[in-house]
């Protein structure tokens, strides 16, 4: 008998408000997953959401993550505008109260008339300033659980107890200072993110019954038509019904200049209407839309950690029982083993567990992560996790595909030669137009452009006995004339005495030059070639240029087309080698291949077939406008304006927040062990600690947030 299907678990995802520290999204984490109704959870820090399979209450959640006094609320609510219009008083008040008392203690310590006072000022001042400290550490200390939270909890009691109240207090302070920079930082570095949510209008404007309303964008439904007037953003993705005019969408696909829209083109929710009025036919829901998918993605991205993380935590793991260990020995060796002064040695080990907090080694990585990821959404580069920033920056080697990725995917007519003085071209081409006007393939298309760009009137033309033999051409009678349009090998069949070898040599000429050649006959006579050519992208020559000053020597162009034509795409696009009549299979093996003699390779591709070969490599990278899904949702990253110059952007970004990152790590070690160094001499004072930890906290956390202002160079033309 067969088993019932379990019922699908429900998913729901949540804000959060106060994530500042990693280790405690992490303790949050495995909180909530011990919740009754719970069957996983998972928070992203970077995004500062949480994700919860299961049932949970908001309070639940929330009691969940007390112990950092975290706010819980459904990611839709609308709630996070009003958290950041907090006033600072109040949002800081807890940090305010103890500056002032610490104050107040000093003078009181200073003025000496009333010695009780400024201890009773100090303690008040280690309350009011890290209450919340406490509450955590002693929690964690029962869990024998030893995060930087725990470690200063013990360090403050212990200062307290010897004696050291107006240490005790700065301490507190400075870690409460530290704490509220850290989580402005990280604030900072969300909202970058977060300010893609504001780009697409709340309302549109539908028309519906004949009439013309303004409804919630989340209520405009999937065939509606919308109206977009000029200096209006476009609240949701369709289609151009009616009218047209220029749309800037560099919020999405990065593209400096504003795009010419007509009927038929593609619009996406964020983008501005410069001019003209729209009418627009929706084909995506708002919470479907394009850039609601690249803020979920981006937002996602950090739960694909880089490896520079995993080190990171892996480091942490064993960094913070080694350091509790020394704090110990610090603290009892000298006097045990030379009767030195315990208060003055417990002192040092009490200083010695503060500055060995690994809060700056810890969001060393993932601010610089966010913040880059963050950078690169802005100009039009979708990166769906730090593991793929990471491994860009160590890309050896770049493969693209042709059509539709170095190229711009629409055939052209480049030449047409006719073959005798006496044929008029302008009704050779009407009659061609009249017989592929029935076809569906983009040389078709091209040839009936083309007749309308000269004036040729082939709709007005009669056609009879049409006939389209795939992978060949075309044949019919036109006006009672008969015509075969197709392959010169296969007019060599249809039409006697079929091409002279002079008109061979002329085809295979344009051919070299990467074009596609096709010829037209009557039943008696060859009248004339007509070559097409998919043009290069303005931007890929320039990209290539911009890869091989970055160091990456080896480009090569893998494609499904003849070797004549990916030569040419080749010379001009400056690509260093070029694999042809490749079948989707083909180009998989290519790329494995490639890394092999390389190492890293990234693939660069748009349509179904590339997507193997995108999943095989290092990094797959799909052109976002006009790649099919199958492509976005295999590749790592995504060139949403499909502008080739971002990616040399991409890849020096990489290696910049790279850099950062180890920069960052480097220099926090460096000032923990150049603090350590000063127990020798007996001068780490309490103070001194917590000053080096939190200075080194917010200078890994300000050169991070360099990334967020890296820019890429202006956008080209991608069509």
């Amino acid at each position: 008998m067969a088993r019932p299907a379990e019922p699908a678990v429900p998913k729901t995802v949540y804000r959060v408000e106060g994530l500042s520290c990693a280790n405690c999204a992490k303790t949050f984490e495995q909180n909530v997953k011990r919740l009754p109704g719970v069957r996983d959870a998972a928070v992203h820090f970077a995004a500062s959401k949480l994700t919860v399979y299961g049932e949970a209450t908001v309070e639940e959640l929330e009691e969940a993550g007390k112990f950092e006094q975290l706010k819980i609320f459904p990611e839709h609510a609308g709630r996070h505008a009003a958290a950041r219009s907090v006033p600072f008083c109040r949002k800081q008040a807890r940090l305010i109260a103890a500056g002032l008392l610490t104050a107040l203690g000093y003078v009181s310590l200073v003025a000496g008339e009333f010695p009780v006072l400024a201890p009773l000022l100090f303690g008040a001042a280690m309350l009011a300033g890290g209450l919340p400290l406490f509450r955590a550490g002693l929690m964690n200390l029962a869990r024998l659980r030893f995060d930087m939270k725990t470690l200063m909890t013990v360090a403050v009691i212990g200062a307290a107890a010897i004696g050291e109240w107006a240490e005790g207090a700065v301490v507190v302070l400075l870690f409460a200072a530290s704490e509220a920079l850290e989580r402005f930082s990280m604030e900072r570095a969300r909202r970058s993110i977060r300010s893609l949510m504001d780009l697409a209008p709340k309302e549109a404007v539908v028309r519906r019954d004949g009439r013309e309303m303004s409804v919630p964008a989340d209520e405009v439904a999937v065939g509606d038509t919308v109206i977009v007037k000029p200096g209006q953003k476009i609240a949701v993705d369709g289609v151009v019904t009616g009218g047209g005019g220029l749309v800037n969408q560099s919020a999405v696909t990065g593209e400096a200049m504003p795009v010419c829209k007509k009927e038929g083109d593609d619009v996406f929710a964020g983008t501005l209407n410069v001019d003209g009025l729209l009418e627009i036919r929706v084909t995506r829901k708002a919470e479907d839309s394009t850039i609601a998918k690249i803020i979920h993605l981006v937002e996602e991205a950090q739960a694909g950690r880089a490896p520079a993380q995993a080190f990171v935590d892996t480091f942490a793991k064993y960094y913070t029982p080694a350091v509790i260990a020394l704090a110990f020995l610090v603290a009892v060796v000298p006097p045990l083993a030379a009767d030195a002064s315990w208060s003055r040695w417990v002192y040092l080990g009490l200083s010695v567990l503060v500055v060995g907090c690994p809060c700056a080694l810890v969001i060393s990585t993932p601010v610089s992560i966010v913040s880059a990821i963050g950078s690169a959404a802005r100009n039009g580069v979708l990166i769906k996790g730090g593991l793929h920033l990471e491994k860009l920056g160590a890309v050896k080697a770049v493969a693209f595909d042709k059509t539709g990725t170095l190229t711009k995917g629409t055939p052209v007519v480049t030449d047409i030669v006719v073959f005798r003085d006496e044929t008029d071209t302008g009704a050779l081409l009407a009659a061609i137009a009249a017989l592929e006007n029935r076809a569906s393939h983009p040389l078709a298309a091209a040839i009936v452009a083309k007749a309308g760009e000269a004036g040729a009137a082939w709709d007005a033309l009669r056609v009879e006995r049409f006939e389209s033999v795939t992978g060949k051409g075309v044949r019919g009678l036109v006006q009672g004339t008969p015509y075969v349009v197709g392959s010169p090998s296969w007019l060599a069949e249809q039409c006697h005495p079929g091409l002279s070898d002079e008109q061979l040599a002329l085809a295979e000429e344009l051919q070299r030059d990467g074009k596609t050649v096709i010829a037209a006959a009557t039943d008696r006579d060859v009248l004339a070639l007509v070559a097409f050519k998919d043009e290069l992208r303005a931007s890929a020559a320039v990209a290539v240029s911009g890869l091989r000053e970055l160091g990456i020597r080896h480009t090569v162009l893998l494609t499904g087309d003849n070797r004549t034509a990916a030569e040419a795409i080749r010379r001009e696009a400056g690509l260093s080698e070029a694999q042809a009549d490749l079948l989707p299979e083909a180009k998989w093996q290519a790329v494995r291949t490639l890394q092999s003699r390389f190492g890293d390779v990234a693939m660069v591709g748009d349509g179904i077939n590339d997507a193997p070969a995108l999943a095989a490599a290092s990094v797959g990278i799909a052109m976002g406008a006009s790649g099919t899904d199958v492509a976005l949702e295999t590749a790592d990253i995504a060139l949403m304006g499909d502008d080739l110059t971002r990616l040399p952007y991409s890849i020096r970004l990489s290696r910049k927040t790279l850099a950062v990152i180890r920069e960052n790590i480097a220099f926090s070690l460096a000032v923990k062990l150049l603090a350590l160094l000063l127990v020798i001499p007996g001068w780490l004072t309490l103070w001194i600690a917590i000053a080096s930890d939190m200075g080194a906290t917010l200078i890994v956390t300000l050169n991070a947030l360099r990334l967020a202002r890296v820019e890429a160079p202006a956008a080209r033309a991608a069509a």
